[in-house]
């Protein structure tokens, strides 16, 4: 009866059924079940293009963009998304001069460093956490979380990166009109350490686009993935997420779809070649 709804012949319906698999559906098969477990090392955060990286850079396997796309979304496999958020604040009065000018390149390390502070809520109160990051290969160099927003966490987040980064005097600091960035304690810190301070224009967050966009990675990616019970579980999981994820293993399109760390070791490589 079935047949004859379909207009089908009986015996092309059992050869239907009793037909084996496809190469191809075989090969998208086993495609899937790699996809799936990108797709989980990337804490479910990688969409299709990232994907498609992981398996062309990562694994060497030769696939197109479309099939990747195809078998995510056969699968229920989807990235992760940030939707904006309109706030108003009242910047303060700026104590340098814009350097950058929008210019978010640098072509070596330790050049230029971008600044800034994010805030998260977990159940028993507020988690901030300042960081520097390099334009160079996008590396988190500094970080410092605090449940207090003062000058001193933005201070210890710009001692870390002299630390571990040994700059130059020379190099160029970016950071917006916050409070925190236009103490006298931060200003001094450069000062001292022959580093060149530079703010963007008044209420305009596109001046410090580059750090604006790593927040904006870390909240789709992390923060607004889980209600955070206490702040030491939240300020553990940006530690953790910056460190064991971000740096060394996260892909960037900006970066050839290598980590920032990977994309760092190339250029010592290159230097050193050369």
């Amino acid at each position: 009866m079935a047949c004859r709804f379909l207009n089908v012949s009986t015996s092309g319906y059992y050869e239907w059924v009793n037909r084996p698999p496809s190469p191809r559906a075989v090969a998208d098969a086993a495609l899937t079940t790699t996809i799936r477990r990108i797709h989980a090392d990337s804490r479910e955060t990688y969409g299709a293009p990232r994907v498609l990286a992981e398996l062309r850079l990562g694994l060497g396997v030769h696939v197109g963009r479309k099939r990747v796309a195809r078998l995510m979304r056969l699968d229920g496999l989807v990235g992760v998304w940030h939707r904006r958020k309109r706030r108003g604040w009242k910047p303060d009065t700026a104590t340098h001069e814009d350097l950058v000018k929008r210019q978010f390149r640098a072509d070596a390390p330790n050049r230029l460093w971008f600044c800034d502070i994010t805030q998260h809520r977990a159940r028993d109160g507020w988690v901030y956490c300042a960081a520097v990051i390099d334009a160079f290969s996008r590396r988190v160099v500094g970080w410092s979380i605090s449940d207090r927003i003062t000058a001193e966490i933005v201070v210890d987040a710009l001692e870390m990166a002299r630390w571990r980064r040994r700059p130059e005097p020379g190099t160029i600091v970016h950071a917006d009109r916050g409070a925190q960035y236009t103490s006298w304690l931060f200003g001094h810190r450069l000062r001292q350490a022959g580093l060149l301070g530079s703010m963007g224009r008044v209420a305009s967050s596109v001046d410090n686009a580059l750090i604006e966009s790593f927040w904006s990675t870390m909240q789709r990616e992390l923060l607004d993935r889980t209600a955070w019970d206490t702040r030491a579980q939240l300020a553990s999981a940006m530690f953790e997420w910056i460190e064991a994820f971000y740096n060394p293993r996260r892909r960037h399109t900006s970066l050839n779809n290598l980590s920032p760390a990977d994309y760092e070791a190339l250029h010592t490589a290159a230097e050193i070649a050369a």
